[in-house]
């Protein structure tokens, strides 16, 4: 089984995503029970993009998060380092520019981009898995426009501690198991559960951004702090 360990290795992290590419968007939907869409809702708002608009999904998988950005005429342009996961959302669409979302392979430490070429970038349940989450965070600075926002979705923990340690045993247990169901990688989701109790808690990721440049961070909880939605700009 190809599955990564948490010094995430990108070699080790494109391969685990690779192996699950093709089941991933339906075991995303099983996973959280469903709330992926309120997620995604959610971050869409936050990103907020317009017609004339240039936006980075980065992380962005399969580009199922991608198409979102797109619906008041946003350009997407939908990255990530699994070739795997880009294949199997370029046979979706018909192509590896379509319906506004252009697919592009590249690596969160080394973006394909000139400076100042978006003016938002996002990544939802991607920096988690990044090897060096501080340099990551000032790529995505390079790549903003002043005045660009940055939106981040993220696994994160519930401000209770006793039940974020039982959360964090529940999914520890419960992850691979379900995705043993669904998937011939379960232990890719073993991963997943272990990556997310090594994350920072949410004032942690804030003050990671704020360290890499971006102004006015704020963070605000989804489904009770299971994941969490931080916003900040690019000033200067």
């Amino acid at each position: 089984m190809i599955r990564a360990e948490l010094d995430k290795d990108p070699r080790d992290v494109a391969a685990m995503f690779d192996s699950i590419a093709d089941r991933y968007d339906l075991l995303n939907r099983v996973l959280s029970l469903g709330r992926e869409r309120y997620w995604r809702q959610a971050t869409v708002a936050a990103v907020d993009a317009y017609s004339g608009e240039l936006v980075l999904d980065l992380a962005a998988g399969t580009g199922t998060s991608s198409e979102s950005f797109t619906r008041r005429g946003a350009r997407v342009i939908a990255c990530d380092f699994s070739f795997g996961m880009l294949r199997v959302g370029a046979e979706r669409r018909g192509g590896a520019s379509r319906k506004g979302v252009t697919v592009v392979a590249g690596d969160a430490l080394h973006l394909p981009f000139a400076d100042q070429t978006f003016d938002a970038v996002t990544i939802s349940f991607g920096l988690r898995n990044v090897h060096d989450v501080d340099r990551a965070l000032a790529e995505l600075l390079r790549v903003t426009k002043v005045g660009g926002r940055l939106v981040i979705c993220e696994f994160s923990h519930l401000p209770v501690q006793p039940l974020d340690r039982m959360l964090g045993w529940g999914m520890k247990i419960g992850l691979p198991w379900v995705a043993r169901q669904f998937s011939d990688n379960p232990d890719a989701y073993a991963y997943l559960s272990e990556s997310i109790a090594a994350w920072p808690d949410q004032a942690g990721l804030a003050r990671k951004i704020s360290a890499a440049g971006w102004s006015r961070v704020a963070w605000r909880n989804l489904t009770f702090g299971v994941v969490a939605l931080h916003r900040a700009y690019r000033e200067r």
